[in-house]
């Protein structure tokens, strides 16, 4: 029997796609659960109808993920820290402290969870790390740390 799951099933398949199971796990489980619903002509519209919705929006992320890289990529950040004379920081800079400067010097809101600095950062100098944006979107940035 075919059936379009509505949500992810372990084992079986991830939403709005189409799988073979058999008649009774289908009427038994799945569909009085929600996972599921028939694979009539009507649902299968529908889900023609989801993909295309999900590949526009879709889409339109890619191309702000890629606005966001070039504006990234422009040119390095600048994150303030506490220095002693040697040139090393009081502490060390943090992603959070990198999402502080993207968001005042860049303009955009990027989590702090999403971003991953390479290395420990205790020094002043450049330095790398890397912000991930789902779906094997990985972005590596250099940012300066500059003494305050």
């Amino acid at each position: 029997m075919q059936v379009i799951l509505i949500k992810d099933v372990d084992n079986l398949g991830s939403a709005h796609e189409l799988v073979a199971v058999k008649p009774g796990y289908a009427r038994n489980y799945l569909i009085p659960q929600k996972f599921a619903v028939e694979a009539s002509q009507s649902n299968m519209k529908m889900l023609e109808e989801r993909r295309k919705q999900l590949k526009k929006r879709e889409d339109a992320l890619m191309a702000e993920i890629a606005k966001v890289t070039d504006v990234l990529k422009a040119s390095p950040v600048k994150v303030g820290a506490k220095t002693g004379t040697s040139g090393k920081i009081f502490g060390s800079v943090t992603s959070i402290q990198l999402a502080r400067a993207i968001r005042e010097q860049k303009g955009y809101e990027i989590d702090r969870r999403r971003i991953s600095l390479v290395g420990d950062v205790k020094e002043v100098g450049t330095h790398k790390a890397q912000i991930d944006f789902g779906k094997d979107n990985v972005l590596e940035i250099d940012f300066e740390v500059v003494g305050e």
